[in-house]
């Protein structure tokens, strides 16, 4: 039986202090309840509390790091299995793979490549995660291309042969920068983990189907190795959905840690060849579990439509996608131009942002913190008020770039209008329009 949070405090130390990177015993408590905490995290915890606790402070997936600093990626660490439930925790990482046998152009291409496909959307910044290296030469060759492709794109690398030598060649020019070494199969699976204990690296656990997987994943488990990641070496697409399914149903409800890690994914070697076929199935990962999906390649056709579909199904429901709270200028904007008042509402900010542009007329628009709300509902929250707008209107400075003293507040709270007249002492209110369709006669209209 699962344990309670409360269950779990009454064996913590109660020092409430803060070693484990938790403010409070019971907080910390409260996450090892949830998945989302290890009990290694507490030094304090006495090893007659770790009997006790033993399976039930353990999480249902382990969160398993790949690479060096500022692009180091994690994955794993989940804890429902539908978004709605709370939230997924870890984007999973897209990247794309090169083989080793390729010319030193084509492989300084690749890097180049994948160091370019970053894109912004809503103020988030979205990118290629990694370069997988397959080794299709020999050892030295294999070695030259990683460390080729790592230094040139300053991404995570995946490093992929079942080749011993050609792993030990490879991890010996790169393995300081902590690749995911793919794979461990039943053939090499003491070799590999030698490797990634010698490296302190991932590793890949591959078999065909889970319940050898499993049996893998225990053995290295056995060995001391905790960061690993699993590909059952589907056949088909059919077979790789139900396993991805399976593996999280199997760690989250079952608690069977055997499957309790991440999953990768190569939709290119189910799609043979079929590079639109290879995005399709790339896409059902990101809806279904695959944590590291591997593709043949880091164009943005097929590079930013995966990263716009994980952003949108990574985000925390319960938290609405924000714009940064600031006085945004729109075109050249000089100090006669409008200035104009929205909330932080993504989508309300990048409306009304578009409309503006759509007027040919510079602008300022003020995004005021609204929590992520949009302009109706924040107000009947009590987050878009006039004592709100008018403290952000104070505080941004705009009033020092303006040669006058207009705000155009959105028609849909025109009935805030006198309010926060009186709030702005010195300012003068104009009400907007209603839709944000209308921004451009509107401001064409001031202008003539």
């Amino acid at each position: 039986m699962a344990l309670t949070g409360l269950d779990i405090f009454k064996q913590m130390p109660k020092t409430n202090c803060g070693d484990c990177g938790v403010p409070t015993c019971l907080a910390f408590a409260m996450k090892l309840a949830q998945g989302g905490a290890e009990l290694e995290q507490c030094p304090h915890v006495s090893e007659e509390a770790r009997a006790v606790l033993g399976e039930a402070a353990t999480p249902p997936m382990r969160g398993v790091t790949v690479g060096m600093g500022e692009n180091a990626f994690t994955v794993g660490e989940e804890t429902v299995l539908f978004r709605h439930d709370k939230t997924f925790v870890n984007p999973c990482a897209i990247g794309a793979s090169v083989d080793s046998g390729a010319g030193d152009a084509e492989l300084d291409a690749m890097a180049a490549a994948a160091k370019a496909a970053a894109f912004e959307r809503v103020q988030q910044h979205l990118a290629c995660g990694f370069v997988a290296v397959r080794s299709t030469a020999d050892a030295a060759r294999f070695a030259l291309a990683a460390a080729r492709v790592g230094e040139a794109s300053g991404l995570p690398l995946v490093l992929v042969s079942e080749d011993p030598e050609h792993m030990t060649a490879a991890l010996d020019a790169v393995g300081t920068a902590h690749p995911l070494i793919c794979a461990a199969t039943a053939d090499n699976a003491d070799a590999m983990i030698a490797l990634a204990q010698k490296h302190s690296c991932p590793l890949v656990i591959r078999a065909a189907g889970l319940a050898a997987v499993s049996e893998l994943t225990e053995k290295a488990a056995a060995a001391g190795l905790k960061d690993l990641i699993i590909d059952s070496s589907p056949a088909t697409s059919g077979v790789a959905l139900r396993d991805q399914v399976f593996a999280r149903r199997a760690a989250l409800k079952g608690k069977f840690a055997a499957l309790g890690y991440p999953v990768i994914a190569f939709p290119g070697e189910l799609a043979k060849g079929d590079e639109m076929l290879e995005a399709v199935f790339a896409a059902v990962g990101v809806a279904k579990y695959a944590s590291i999906i591997v593709l043949s390649g880091p164009e943005a056709w097929r590079m930013l439509p995966l990263l716009v579909l994980r952003q949108n199904i990574y985000t925390d429901p319960q938290r609405p996608m924000q714009a940064e709270s600031k006085v945004y200028e729109i075109g050249a904007p000089g100090s006669d131009s409008p200035f104009f008042i929205t909330t932080n509402f993504s989508l309300t900010y990048f409306i009304v942002s578009s409309e503006i542009e759509a007027s040919k007329i510079s602008a300022r628009l003020g995004v005021v913190d609204s929590e992520g709300l949009s302009v109706l509902t924040a107000w009947a929250a009590g987050k878009f008020v006039p004592e709100r707008i008018a403290k952000f209107v104070r505080d941004s400075g705009v009033a020092e770039v303006l040669s006058h003293r207009n705000v155009i507040i959105p028609g849909a709270v025109a009935q805030i209008s006198g309010e926060l007249d009186e709030e702005l002492d010195g300012w003068n209110v104009v009400v907007g329009p209603y839709e944000a369709a209308d921004i451009p006669a509107f401001m064409k209209a001031r202008a003539g």
